[in-house]
């Protein structure tokens, strides 16, 4: 088979694995918390541990990459997230189910900041944007696809059982990537900034597991002390001959660092509606997981069959105009679910759901491709962990901010216990999101035009 293909395939899979297992995870969260009698703030660090791992490690994965050869590294990402789903599956608290998404993470960063790197080097730039929408349309599969079964494995066999597919679905992957020939390591011989990425991970540890904290003492100090971090950080990288993180793409590269910054406000404001939306069908409207993984299921089925559409659409008009348009969107969906009530009529929420799905579906392939097409090719891997950064701390920061409306709102009470309040951190929730997705449209808009 053409070598190109099977990096298609490769990479296509493994961007179907990932989203499969969050949404499929959402549907099991009220399993979760029955069995360990979790309380909302515990139960939305399932979540959270997952993202923050993720997050940390990324950009110094998407480095080690470049140097090391970005195959070997998305083979033993996919060997770690198999292993640790399996450790899920065996979870015997709700301590170690933290700790094992944690180390699941750590497999998904290895996976996302080499897996679109190497379809962007395998794809001449004429066919990148085309083949960037069908790898993006897999993830689109993969979030529809985690509440259908999700739900159904959830509700018939348990939530152990979800942690097991991908030790199924994985083997297909790696068994396509290692018929590939060809490293790729555009960066090697170059040195790995050890110190670099140590003052990065542990800043964004900061930064997020201090804001999930918040309003609390300790919660107000981890954020300062990461904000602090980082900054410092971008200060010695800018100094640093080979850092982990070029900073200076930021600086002189306009449509790289909006782009980006884009898709951190578009996740920030849209990740956690599946978390909430999974909740309130199950707790509100008691819906079993199956029937609620249906109804869930009309988003991602959206965004599945735009994706493609508009990652093709990319290559022929400006990537900020059409993601733009579907930023502009997703804000406008996210205000109609802010006056969600008990009694909203379920053809209301489906309907919002597809909105905020057409939106979506807009915004992801042409902003992706305007980011991989504004860097030279020795800086794809990088590029590719970046932008992944971007969306994982946007995810991370959306859930954040979900759990710091329930501290507030909810406290350490069960879900069940405390439905009114839930359903106003619900509406809270979607109104705070809705304003960030405006910002975001405008920093869509201001990336200027992409120059391949």
């Amino acid at each position: 088979m053409d070598q190109k293909k099977l990096v298609l395939i490769a990479s296509t899979i493994a961007s179907f694995l990932t989203p499969f297992m969050g949404s499929a995870v959402n549907l099991a969260l009220p399993s979760i918390e029955k069995e360990f009698e979790l309380d909302a703030i515990f139960l939305a660090w399932i979540t959270t541990a997952f993202l923050l791992s993720t997050a940390m490690f990324l950009v110094p994965m998407g480095r080690l990459g470049d140097i090391k050869g970005r195959k070997s590294l998305f083979v033993l990402g996919l060997l770690i997230f198999t292993l640790s789903s399996l450790l899920c599956s065996l979870a015997i608290s709700g301590e170690s189910l933290v700790v094992f998404r944690f180390l699941q993470g750590i497999g998904s960063a290895m996976i996302a900041s080499t897996g679109v790197a190497m379809l962007t080097s395998a794809y001449p730039p004429q066919e990148r944007g085309k083949v960037i929408g069908i790898n993006t349309s897999a993830v689109y599969v993969g979030l529809s696809s985690g509440p259908i079964l999700g739900g159904l494995i959830t509700q018939h066999l348990g939530w152990r059982a979800l942690f097991l597919f991908p030790l199924f679905v994985a083997f297909f992957a790696i068994f396509a990537i290692l018929k590939v020939k060809q490293e790729w390591a555009e960066a090697k011989g170059e040195k790995f900034d050890l110190t670099g990425s140590l003052m990065y991970t542990i800043s964004l540890f900061m930064l997020i597991y201090g804001f999930s904290h918040l309003p609390e003492t300790l919660g107000f100090l981890l954020v300062i002390g990461g904000i602090l971090a980082l900054i410092l950080f971008a200060l010695i990288e800018g100094r640093t001959s080979e850092p982990v993180l070029n900073v200076k793409m930021f600086r002189k590269n306009t449509v790289f660092a909006m782009s980006n910054l884009a898709a951190l406000l578009n996740y920030s404001a849209t990740f956690a509606v599946a978390f909430l939306m999974s909740l309130y069908l199950q707790y509100i409207k008691e819906l079993s997981p199956q029937e609620a993984g249906l109804i869930l299921l009309a988003q991602p089925v959206v965004m599945a069959l735009f994706s493609p559409i508009a990652g093709a659409l990319s290559d022929r008009i400006e990537p900020r105009i059409v993601a733009s348009i579907g930023m502009a969107l997703t804000a406008l969906s996210l205000f109609l679910f802010s006056i969600i009530s008990s009694e909203t009529p379920m053809e209301y929420i489906i309907g919002n759901l597809i909105l905020i799905g057409f939106g979506f579906g807009l915004f992801s392939s042409p902003n992706t491709n305007a980011v991989m097409s504004s860097v030279e090719r020795k800086f794809y891997g990088l590029a590719s962990a970046t932008l992944a950064t971007m969306r994982v701390i946007g995810q991370a920061f959306s859930m954040g901010l979900v759990t710091l409306i329930f501290a507030l709102l909810i406290g350490k009470s069960r879900i069940p216990e405390v439905l009114p309040d839930f359903i106003i951190a619900l509406k809270t929730a979607f109104v705070l999101s809705a304003v960030l997705c405006i910002f975001g449209v405008f920093a869509s808009l201001a990336r200027g035009k992409v120059r391949n």
